[in-house]
Formats: C-alpha cells, structure tokens, sequence
C-alpha cells in the first residue's frame, strides 16, 4: 500500500470497542515483538497494553479509518458495516483528563480523579497502530490530533507512559524521558513502559 493513503480521525464510540481489542492486540503482536518477549507481551495485553473505555465515555479516544483491505479486516474484524464504503480501522489513540498514565480497564494504578488544566500535564494514551499501516505517518497523525485537542481543553503540557517500541518517535516529537518503570504483570513478568513529559507549545 502507498503511503499517501487518507486516514479519516474521529472520535471513537462504543461500537468500536471490539474492533478496538482486536486492532491493539494486532499492534501489540505484530510491532512490539522486538521490544518485549512473548511472556511480557501475554502478560501486559489486557491490563498495561489494552483499552480503557472511559476515554471512550469520556469523548478523549479516536480511532483512524482507512479504506477497506481485506487482509487487515482479517486480523482486526475492524469493518463500519454501516458506510457506504468499507473502513478498516487502521489506529487509535486519545488523551485523559484523568490521573491514569496507562493501562486498559483492568490496569493496574488507575486514578479517575479529573485532572486541573492550569496545574496538571494532559495523559497521552493509548495509541496503536495495525501493522499493515506501520511507517505511514499514521502514528504521529494520531499523536497531533491527540495533543491539539487536550491544548484545546486548556492543558499546556502533555504526560504519557509509553512502550519501549514507541519511545524513539515520541523523542521525534519533543517528548522528553523522566523516569522508567517496571510494571508487574499478572504472570510473574514485569514491563518496562517509559513516563515521557512535553511542553505545549
């Protein structure tokens, strides 16, 4: 595929959230396998590495439509039935008002205490991509959208808790490193996930 595919943003809602499990579940296994082991991976999918649908309820999750390819509805079952054209939802990603870093609805630490604009960094979260659409500008698209719409809520820094695999473009970005955290899992593994802090500009 080429790289001047459109990408559609919008708000995610909570029809996508089966598409959603399965689209991260395929970022996690297909781009995140050189970082972590498989034992990690198994571990984190659900509870570190997954969905959290309050930012869904929260308005604060948006998903990136493609145009239809077969072989990516195969992997993710990620199909609007409703559009007139077949979409693939090809990513996904939002921001908090909330304390949470990281994590899917059963992760660990959760915080749902509401964030104050004027003192507390806006959370990135959870942003994946499909492998079929990995290296396509998409990732940092996600990331844009995300940041402008926590600057348009009056948040003047961002905070995110990012995976080893998505460190290098977020440093891309103006993301800075601050601290590494090894975060237990349910099996007896433990993940590295990287806290990274940025100023809006």
């Amino acid at each position: 595929m080429e790289d001047t595919i459109a990408f559609k943003i919008r708000l995610a809602a909570e029809g996508d959230v089966p598409a959603l499990h399965a689209l991260i579940e395929a970022s996690v296994r297909g781009l995140q396998a050189g970082d972590y082991t498989p034992a990690q991976i198994e571990g984190a999918l659900g509870t570190v590495l997954g969905l959290d649908t309050q930012l869904i309820r929260d308005r604060t999750y948006f998903v990136a439509e493609a145009p239809f390819v077969a072989e990516v509805a195969g992997d993710a079952k990620a199909l609007d039935q409703n559009a007139n054209e077949r979409i693939a939802l090809a990513g996904c990603g939002g921001w908090s008002k909330r304390k949470t870093l990281f994590g899917a609805d059963r992760g660990p630490g959760r915080e749902p205490e509401l964030l104050d604009p004027a003192m507390d960094a806006a959370k990135v979260r959870a942003i994946f991509v499909h492998p079929r659409f990995a290296r396509m500008g998409l990732g940092s698209l996600i990331l844009s959208t995300v940041e402008e719409a926590a600057r348009e809520a009056g948040f003047t820094r961002y905070e995110m808790g990012s995976t080893l695999t998505g460190v290098p473009l977020y440093r891309l970005k103006g993301y800075m490193e601050v601290q590494r955290i090894g975060v237990p899992l349910w099996n007896g593994e433990a993940l590295p996930v990287v806290k990274m802090v940025k100023e809006a500009r």
